[in-house]
């Protein structure tokens, strides 16, 4: 997002529910490629940081008083997606709680950084508070995905390999 596409607040908000949309989305995908997988305790968790993403958007909607969100211009993040967003091809069916919060953790981070520069660089001086309330926001979701962390069991070195790995035949 630019600070010209985020020239409104409610250009602002819409964008900003559409990342935690796209997120939750991203997080429920990735929880059933873990379902499909067999690997039920990654699968909770990204469902677990899907419902996290999505109450978040929730709340955002109700705090504007929208039922859905507004039409607004598309606005285009560096990349092509946003910076809550994993990449589709981050997930090993072979990975471990601690991994998928490692995505997370890098999810929110980025948001963090976003934010600030959004802060940054708006002229707009009602999407710059709310730019940096949403940066405070995004760095507590950092503290707390770092506690999550040290809950989990951090994986061996060796965590990806297969002893039986999946065969395919054309």
């Amino acid at each position: 997002m630019t600070a010209d596409a985020a020239s409104s607040l409610d250009a602002f908000f819409a964008a900003a529910i559409a990342m935690e949309e796209e997120a939750a989305q991203r997080y429920e995908e990735f929880a059933d490629a873990m379902d499909t997988h067999n690997n039920a305790e990654v699968a909770s968790m990204f469902r677990r940081l899907a419902a996290v993403e999505a109450r978040h958007a929730d709340e955002l909607m109700a705090q504007r008083g929208w039922t859905a969100l507004p039409l607004m211009p598309r606005i285009e993040f560096e990349g092509c997606e946003g910076p809550e967003t994993t990449p589709a091809d981050a997930v090993h069916y072979l990975m471990t709680p601690w991994h998928a919060l490692s995505l997370a953790l890098a999810n929110e981070e980025r948001a963090v950084r976003f934010f600030e520069q959004l802060a940054r660089s708006t002229t707009d001086e009602t999407v710059r508070r709310a730019a940096l309330e949403f940066k405070a926001e995004e760095e507590e979701h950092v503290v707390l995905v770092r506690e999550w962390m040290g809950r989990v069991e951090k994986p061996p070195v060796d965590w990806a390999v297969d002893p039986d790995p999946p065969r395919y035949t054309d």
